[in-house]
């Protein structure tokens, strides 16, 4: 599959190369050349996710409109089944900086990387920059397993993706995000370093709202009707949880088995709310509710910004909005 992958991207990348050439034979105003760390063109960053991309845009701030930012799953798709356009790798091809998730899901980076025009290219890979933080994925008690995963070998490690859910993660990120940009742009690094601070001092205020909501509440335990891509949040706080499905699963129907078992838990924890994320249709939590004892149970939405909209970005929607109102539900979910 690895073969196949590279020989795609290779004519996808010949393809966008190709065409670049044109248009430079039309337009001498076009140049593929580096341009100098200082020089008049834009900043080219490209990002695979929604979080990356709003990180960016606060880490420039009022100098964002000397940059061009490239937000690659800007249309809903998840991030577990993206694949890249010929558009997509030419970007990332003459990009200066690109940034990514660096899981399973990124699997067809290494090989697009391998065949970009620009060799000075700087990249952050979010699951190695956090280096021995980063988590492998859990299978807890009751949870639905994909068919393939009996077949893996032990000495497969799979890491949980959805780092960008810490806000902690997002603060010792964004620094690093800041750093790579800072020398891309040495003559405006210090107006970065200032941004950078102050966002992260907007994150660490919003991560002590997080501790003091889960250190005050009654609750502790969530029932997720879904995918579950919470752990990093979940384990920042010391809250536990039972799941139909691990955070990378595409799975979309959960079992007999597993309806029952998590309507056993909320009936077991006197649980008033079902978890889902922002893309559920709500059937699971629909069933896990009606095969509880109580049956009025509310089902509440968390958003894992795996299905950011463009529209949503052009209304104002931020990596700190979002996780703002993912607080709100959050204290719901625990009264």
């Amino acid at each position: 599959m690895k073969k196949i992958i590279t020989v795609i991207i290779c004519v996808l990348v010949a393809a966008g190369v190709f065409a670049a050439c044109a248009v430079n034979k039309d337009n001498n105003n076009t140049s593929t050349d580096v341009r100098p760390a200082s020089g008049a063109e834009k900043l080219k960053i490209v990002t695979t996710i929604f979080p990356e991309y709003d990180w960016v845009r606060q880490i420039l701030g009022k100098r964002i409109d000397n940059a061009e930012i490239t937000l690659l799953l800007d249309s809903g798709v998840d991030l577990h089944s993206y694949q890249p356009t010929v558009d997509d790798i030419v970007k990332i091809s003459n990009c200066d900086l690109f940034i990514y998730v660096g899981g399973e899901s990124d699997e067809w980076v290494e090989d697009a990387l391998a065949q970009a025009n620009n060799k000075d290219m700087l990249t952050v890979n979010l699951l190695e920059s956090l280096g021995s933080s980063i988590k492998e994925e859990e299978v807890k008690e009751g949870m639905q397993i994909e068919e393939e995963d009996d077949e893996v070998e032990e000495e497969e490690v799979e890491y949980d993706e959805h780092v960008w859910l810490s806000l902690k993660n997002a603060a010792a990120l964004c620094k690093i995000i800041c750093e790579k940009i800072s020398l891309i742009d040495k003559d405006n690094a210090e107006i970065y370093k200032v941004n950078t601070e102050a966002y992260i001092s907007k994150l660490n205020d919003l991560d002590g709202q997080f501790r003091a909501t889960v250190d005050s509440a009654k609750v502790k335990t969530l029932v997720f009707g879904d995918r579950f891509p919470f752990r990093y949040l979940t384990d920042d706080y010391g809250l536990d949880y039972y799941a139909a499905f691990i955070g990378c699963s595409a799975e979309s129907e959960a079992s007999f088995e597993t309806i029952v078992f998590l309507a056993k838990k909320l009936d077991e924890l006197g649980l008033k709310s079902i978890m889902q994320i922002e893309s559920a249709d709500g059937s699971i939590a629909g069933a896990i509710k009606d095969a509880s004892q109580t049956k009025d149970q509310t089902v509440l939405t968390l958003d894992s910004m795996q299905s950011t909209l463009s529209k949503d970005i052009d209304g104002g929607v931020t990596y700190l909005s979002i996780m703002e109102s993912n607080l709100q539900v959050l204290k719901e979910a625990l009264k």
